[in-house]
């Protein structure tokens, strides 16, 4: 699973939401997010950058560049 898939499982899991209410949430089908979660399939820019704003990480954070999930800003 790739770094990408890994993270972004696990900033849903620390809010508690599950798979179909995080799709629900980025307005994209239940399979694109277990797609985004398998690490089969990446969203597009502004989708990760809307990603990130929502569970308040980095987006380097998210793609693996950092292991630093605040925001510099």
């Amino acid at each position: 699973m790739s770094t990408f898939a890994t993270r972004l499982k696990l900033c849903r899991q620390s809010k508690g939401i599950t798979q179909a209410q995080a799709a629900e949430a980025f307005s994209v089908g239940a399979r694109h997010w277990q797609a985004y979660e398998g690490g089969t399939r990446t969203p597009t820019f502004d989708g990760l950058i809307q990603i990130a704003d929502f569970f308040n990480v980095s987006i380097d954070w998210l793609v693996g560049r950092t292991d630093n999930p605040k925001i510099n800003r």
